[in-house]
């Protein structure tokens, strides 16, 4: 690199797998991977300049303050300390008001990640084939026909002159007995109470067949309820917390989003992290949940796979989000064009 070329300041923060930042081992200061550390080094070539990358000194990508200041390497460009910010950043009209963007190095979203709704077991199961008002309609049932049953015997009882023993018992042993299909040793003597004993079997019958059935699907084919697909869903539970990137335009979109369930994502948050794959073991043992771009979330979720061999999180199907991604000048800064034209 010819030394005569101009020496100008860029901002640089870690953001995998965009830019890899590592320290140099005499301590001289940081370098920059990735696929925009390789482009910064061809346009600093094109455009021959010579740079120095320095860090944030809050660790911020840029959030406006009520003071119309940004934080972050926005607020450095604010202040004329950096010549270029090397991001990537989402563009918003905030932004665009203080700095100048690249041309769009690419499209992405943010969106929420989560820990993987589990197959969990279910001591509710074995009702769940059924609703609420159909059981209770055969309970009804049951004990009406059981009602029935000790009304005829003890009627027919009557009418023929003899005393039949625990009717009561043994009238609701075959109707439990019964409805489960399960034989029963005990009957009424005379047809009228045979007639229901007909009746209540048939429809027993229809019953347990189709319980057996629905039982059998569900118990062949789990389905898992997605908990948690967007901020509604988030907001309205309180099992899990969220955290947002620290630094991030995120929390100017929620704080102007006249949506109700931005507003509370943005009330109720547990604090920040720096960045999602920085905090990727917390989201995989299922800490929290947070707000991030969707490649940060695949690489995150690709290396969960590599190391465990499994799946642990779930992208959420709502976008917050959607913009392209720049790098971000000063404001009319003599590199923009060139780097445009690149």
């Amino acid at each position: 690199m010819n030394l005569s070329w101009p020496l100008i300041q860029i901002a640089c923060g870690p953001w995998t797998p965009f830019v890899i930042v590592t320290e140099l081992a005499d301590g001289g200061g940081i370098k920059a991977g990735g696929p925009l550390g390789l482009l910064l080094d061809l346009i600093s070539k094109q455009l021959k300049f010579r740079y120095n990358l320095i860090p944030p000194i809050d660790g911020a990508w840029g959030v406006k303050k009520t003071d119309g200041n940004f934080t972050g390497m926005v607020g450095m460009l604010q202040r004329n300390e950096i010549e270029i910010a090397l991001g990537p950043f989402f563009i918003s009209w905030e932004r665009a008001e203080v700095v100048d963007f690249s041309r769009g190095l690419y499209m992405d979203r943010q969106t929420l990640i989560t820990p993987r709704a589990q197959l969990k077991g279910d001591v509710t199961g074995l009702i769940k084939p059924f609703t609420l008002k159909v059981w209770m309609m055969v309970f009804i049932s049951a004990v009406s026909i059981m009602v029935i049953m000790v009304v005829l015997v003890k009627g027919e009882g009557y009418i023929i002159g003899y005393n039949p023993k625990m009717v009561v018992g043994h009238s609701a042993v075959w109707t439990l007995q019964t409805l489960t299909q399960e034989s029963s040793h005990w009957l009424p003597r005379m047809d009228s109470g045979r007639l229901l004993v007909l009746t209540w079997l048939l429809a027993s019958l229809v019953f347990m067949t189709s319980y057996s059935g629905i039982l059998t699907s569900m118990l062949s084919v789990p389905r898992v309820t997605i908990p948690i697909d967007s901020l509604a869903d988030l907001v309205a539970q309180s099992d899990l917390p969220w955290k947002l990137e620290a630094g991030a335009m995120m929390f100017n979109i929620l704080a102007d989003s006249p949506k109700p369930e931005y507003q509370e994502t943005l009330r109720r948050i547990n604090g920040t992290l720096d960045h999602c794959w920085a905090d990727r073991e917390d989201l995989v043992e299922g800490k929290f949940a947070a707000i991030c771009d969707k490649t940060s979330q695949k690489t995150v979720m690709s290396w969960d796979f590599s190391t465990t061999g499994q799946c642990h999180l779930y992208i959420a199907s709502e976008i917050i989000y959607f913009s392209q991604m720049s790098m971000a000048f000063r404001i009319n800064s003599s590199y923009l064009a060139g780097t445009d034209r690149m």
